[in-house]
């Protein structure tokens, strides 16, 4: 595996580590309160919610880049947990899955200037791969982000 591969590996995986440290001591009812009741997206109304889509989301990332490289592989089904362990398991599993997809084809070119070569996603994007991993490793921060905010505002609520 190359240097460049490498290093986002580590910014992900600090990332994730990042969000274990944020949520490891909530508590059940934390995990699963409704927080926002406004939100038109069901994967932001809870900590909960927002677990399972950033798990979910993981795992699609990854499975973009076999697609790209020509392994045929299905993202697992998203899981909703009831308490925080099993979560933050998910989430080392998530990375994990990763880290094994860059070292089963260590000489995968990330960085590619040629948009007929870029991963089309979903949401209408293009990337190549240092990009899309890029886009993991901040979709992880603005969640953690979220996730600060709602733990905030869980405490102000018991006040």
């Amino acid at each position: 595996m190359n240097r460049a591969t490498q290093a986002l590996l580590d910014e992900y995986q600090k990332s994730i580590r990042e969000l274990i440290f944020v949520i490891q001591n909530i508590s059940d009812q934390q995990l699963c309160k409704i927080v926002d009741h406004e939100t038109q997206d069901q994967d932001c109304r809870s900590i909960q919610t927002i677990l399972t889509h950033v798990i979910a989301s993981g795992y699609s990332y990854t499975v973009y880049i076999e697609h790209f490289i020509g392994i045929h592989s299905t993202r697992p089904e998203p899981k909703i947990f009831e308490t925080i362990n099993p979560y933050i398991e998910a989430l080392n599993a998530m990375f994990e899955y990763c880290v094994q997809c860059f070292k089963s084809h260590p000489n995968v070119v990330i960085e590619e200037h040629d948009p007929l070569k870029k991963i089309n996603v979903k949401w209408g994007q293009q990337y190549d791969i240092e990009q899309l991993m890029e886009h993991a490793i901040v979709h992880i921060l603005r969640h953690r982000r979220q996730i600060e905010h709602f733990i905030f505002k869980l405490s102000e609520d018991r006040l």
